[in-house]
């Protein structure tokens, strides 16, 4: 199980955004920091945070939260 609220921080804290602003519509065309090294970053540190590895083809097609969500949902344990 993924937790969202995490999710959620992470993508926050690394694209210097409020929290609040990380909706179910959250991607590169509606969050004007998440250009592409803040990119590259979300998905380091989303991978430190939940414990696992993207494909190279998940971590460059994971640019909303909905496609993160799913990355993880497949990735992470339990």
């Amino acid at each position: 199980m993924v937790d969202v609220t995490r999710v959620k921080d992470v993508m926050a804290a690394v694209l210097e955004v409020d929290v609040r602003t990380i909706g179910d519509d959250a991607s590169m065309d509606t969050i004007s920091n998440w250009d592409s090294l803040r990119h590259m970053n979300l998905v380091l540190a989303l991978e430190d945070a939940f414990g696992v590895s993207f494909p190279d083809d998940d971590a460059a097609n994971a640019t909303s939260y909905q496609l993160i969500l799913l990355v993880l949902r497949e990735l992470a344990p339990g």
